[in-house]
């Protein structure tokens, strides 16, 4: 599969969200089998591209590419410029949103808000399209299925963005109303994907291998994109896409393996927030590796009490090692709650 001139490594993408996909975590979940991750949504606000925020987010050293930034806001002439100032910054890949549905987000007419105002929204793949073409940089965009129930037009737009030069679609099978609640459906993104000839992209719902299969079959979809079942999980992917060649489930992974790759990324973690901030957003991923472990919640709840990285990292360190002694192997997933919004960071 392609994204343009660009070579994907497989069709287990990262999605993009909130607090979540800084680069420790994308570079994770790709050497755990994804082909390919987007960043964090990056403001088209120039005024903040230089904040501390907007810096780690648009982190990428030493990440295997292709690099690809998601980028939002309203306007089109500011949406061109921040995605030729990310280009110009290392992204191989524009990206577009138009599928988050945070309060914060919509509230400004951006992300899904923008689904409303088809002119808005055609205006601004064309103008991020039409500024990243002198770079031979593709623009893809991210999508819901429409506004609420009564107003869905994912397939009616994705033919504008086509013609504008869209290069990639991905469609997240729920309303913008609907949030992160009740099901993710399929109709539409089959739907989508009928209507226009570039890759297509599902995503929603999809947290195991079987689920996987089955929504590329519904689908006919070219990659399946997936987000909150790989908090805490990064190891779905290669799960996954052992499972779609073979048709056989992967062994759960060794607790010494956990072991090994959750410390490594807290470390990654630190270096990059530093101690103060670091300490306190790893509490969350250390969350999501424990849930459902023997004694998680207990630790979890110590974690929070916790000030610093080292006392942080080895609690986790010294959990695992008892954990070790109890089971060569995590135990056999279970797929997680599609309704579940626990976790600070959402899809965008």
């Amino acid at each position: 599969m392609q994204i343009g001139h660009i070579p994907l490594a497989n069709r287990l993408f990262v999605a993009p969200m909130a607090g979540v996909t800084d680069r420790p975590f994308r570079q994770l979940c790709k050497a755990l089998g994804a082909g390919y991750a987007v960043s964090e949504m990056v403001t088209s606000r120039k005024d903040l591209w230089n904040s501390l925020k907007t810096s780690r987010r648009a982190n990428h050293e030493g990440e295997p590419g292709p690099i690809a930034v998601q980028i939002a806001g309203t306007d089109a002439p500011m949406m061109a410029e921040a995605a030729v100032y990310n280009v110009e910054r290392g992204a191989q890949i524009i990206d577009i949103n138009m599928g988050c549905p945070a309060k914060k987000v919509c509230n400004k007419w951006a992300g899904s808000a923008l689904m409303q105002n088809e002119a808005l929204a055609v205006e601004i793949a064309a103008a991020v399209v039409e500024a990243c073409a002198p770079h031979n940089v593709p623009v893809t965009l991210k999508m819901r299925t429409g506004w609420c129930q009564e107003h869905k037009n994912a397939v009616h737009l994705a033919r504008q963005f086509e013609a504008v030069g869209i290069q990639m679609l991905t469609v997240h099978g729920r309303t913008r109303e609907q949030g992160y609640k009740g099901h993710a459906e399929y109709d539409t993104i089959a739907a989508v994907k009928a209507a226009v000839k570039v890759p297509v992209v599902a995503n929603g719902d999809i947290t195991s291998p079987e689920k996987a299969r089955d929504v590329l079959a519904a689908t006919g979809a070219d990659a399946i994109m997936i987000g909150r079942a790989a908090q805490g999980r990064p190891w779905i992917f290669r799960e996954i896409g052992h499972f779609l060649a073979t048709g056989e489930h992967l062994a759960p992974p060794l607790v010494a393996e956990v072991r090994r790759l959750l410390l490594d990324h807290l470390q990654d973690h630190y270096s990059l927030y530093g101690e103060l901030t670091g300490v306190r957003s790893a509490r969350k991923h250390i969350a999501w590796y424990l849930r459902a472990l023997p004694g998680g919640e207990a630790l979890r709840a110590h974690i929070n009490t916790i000030e610093d990285c080292t006392t942080q990292w080895q609690a986790v360190a010294d959990y695992l090692d008892a954990l070790g002694q109890q089971m060569d192997r995590l135990p056999a997933a279970t797929d997680v709650d599609a309704d579940t919004e626990e976790q600070e960071g959402l899809a965008a």
